[in-house]
């Protein structure tokens, strides 16, 4: 699966690369050498965190469906033990 980004996101993106080398490595790094190394970023490290991301929700669903019933649950067939205690209230 490739991991695409919009394109105005991937130019800051590059931006924030060469700002990266700049600033920490204190090299320039061009335009299209940052974009290469954003592409590779993308397919080697992407799927780690796309895949993270994607156990987390689960995560997050499963433990949601599994407190429905505590959430919604609803006790059954109640008329006549209410009944019988509004008789005994009286």
């Amino acid at each position: 699966m490739t991991i695409d980004i919009p394109r105005d996101t991937r130019t800051e993106a590059i931006a924030s690369i060469e700002r990266y080398f700049q600033e920490n490595m204190e090299e320039r790094i061009g335009n299209v050498t940052a974009g290469a190394l954003l592409n590779f970023f993308l397919e080697e490290i992407g799927p780690v965190i796309y895949n993270k991301a994607v156990a987390d929700v689960q995560e997050r669903l499963q433990t949601r469906v599994m407190e429905l019933d505590i959430e919604f649950h609803e006790d059954e067939l109640q008329y006549w033990r209410k009944s019988d205690r509004q008789r005994k209230g009286r």
